[in-house]
């Protein structure tokens, strides 16, 4: 090793300041003492700001009539303009069986609107997110193309209840908050019903109608054709949730002691199956909503399952949802398609079948005794024949 290596310490840098050849600052001089092991004169510490915010009032939040108007807008907007409040009659018509007390079925009522609105705010704002993550393919079923993946997902629907869509007004993220805030105001409405098993009803049926849905947009995310059990099972969890809410709560504040969850359960699939075949083939809808709107959603319902599934070597049908079309010549196409499958007849021969079943059900609850008041099940019988009629025509009961 060489005798000349310097193995003294390094002199010690001096502090940068504003300019080479400027004196140095105050700030700077008491920099040079804590390097140096010294300390700054106690004349020069630093003291905290004291600040004229009292943040103790704020504790618990404040809140305005105008800020609420704010975050309830896009609720508000859609709430006036009401649709077609099946649910609201359904309820009146189960009411007949389980003579709920009226301040309850008041609660009830307002819950499962509040729910129902909340969740068709929460719906179209996230089928219109312009970039969809890319998800592996993986666990597809034998009907999904290798080759297709969603890169860009578009909702390009414009009408709810015949008005602008209420994100096209106020915005995706305020209508999504909006929704979420509809929730837990809901929830606090079935509080004061001051039951607990309200409280376990409305969470179990939450949780059901998100698992619903996130099926549902798994399936139309992934290009994935369900099966129509698998379907049927989603629309149990998605729109039975909220049928399974309203007649579960109203039974736990029912003395009458009917169950009429196997009914409703029944029901809620009917009404989907409905809504699905109407929005392929009804001209009222086509007003409402645009014309089969759920060519453009991109959605497997009922009758567009059954028409990929029913012709597994034709690509047409699942390549026109992979468009997301707004092409109304490209939509009639489809529609054609579904009916040289025969999927629209699939369709009434499901809805007759899930009705008779309905019927018999009805039967069965009035069969039941009736005790502290319970009448009979006319109006739900109304309601059914309601559901089913533009889709069965003027069909008598069989």
């Amino acid at each position: 090793m060489s005798s000349n290596i310097n193995l003294e310490p390094p002199s010690p840098i001096p502090p940068r300041t504003s300019s080479a050849n400027a004196p140095t600052s105050p700030s700077a001089h008491r920099h040079r003492l804590s390097v140096a092991g010294g300390e700054p004169s106690p004349k020069v510490r630093h003291r905290r700001n004291k600040s004229s915010v009292d943040g103790t009032k704020h504790k618990d939040g404040q809140w305005s009539e105008e800020n609420e108007e704010i975050v309830m807008g896009p609720y508000d907007y859609l709430q006036s303009h009401p649709g077609k409040d099946v649910r609201r009659l359904l309820i009146e018509g189960f009411n007949s069986w389980l003579q709920v007390p009226a301040e309850s079925l008041e609660i009830i009522t307002k819950v499962v609107a509040m729910l129902h609105t909340a969740s068709l705010l929460l719906v179209a704002p996230y089928l219109q997110e312009k970039n969809a993550l890319r998800l592996p393919r993986t666990g597809f079923t034998d009907m999904s193309l290798p080759s297709h993946r969603i890169d860009d997902v578009e909702d390009n629907s414009v009408l709810r209840r015949g008005i602008p869509v209420a994100h096209n007004i106020f915005g995706t993220a305020q209508t999504i908050n909006s929704a979420n805030y509809v929730y837990f105001l809901a929830l606090q409405e079935v509080q004061k019903l001051n039951n607990p098993a309200a409280i376990d009803i409305f969470v179990k049926e939450l949780l059901n109608l998100h698992r619903g849905q996130g099926m549902d947009l798994f399936w139309r995310d992934t290009l994935t054709c369900p099966t129509e059990d698998e379907y049927l099972e989603m629309v149990g969890n998605k729109t039975g949730g909220l049928f399974r809410l309203a007649v579960k709560l109203m039974q736990a504040e029912s003395a009458t002691g009917k169950d009429c969850v196997s009914l409703v359960n029944v029901m809620g699939l009917i009404f989907q199956i409905c809504d699905d075949y109407l929005n392929l083939s009804n001209t009222t809808y086509t007003e409402n909503k645009g014309l089969c709107e759920d060519l453009t959603e991109g959605k497997f319902s009922f009758p567009i399952i059954h028409s990929i599934r029913s012709n597994p070597g034709s690509h047409q049908l699942i390549s026109i949802l992979k468009q997301k079309t707004t092409d109304e010549e490209v939509k009639r196409y489809a529609v054609q398609h579904m009916k040289s499958t025969g999927s629209f007849d699939h369709c009434q021969v499901v809805v007759r079948e899930l009705r008779d079943r309905a019927l018999s059900l009805i039967d069965s609850i009035d069969a039941t005794p009736n005790i502290n008041g319970a009448g009979n099940g006319n109006k739900v019988r109304a309601v059914l024949m309601t559901i089913v009629k533009s889709t069965l025509g003027e069909e008598a009961p069989q």
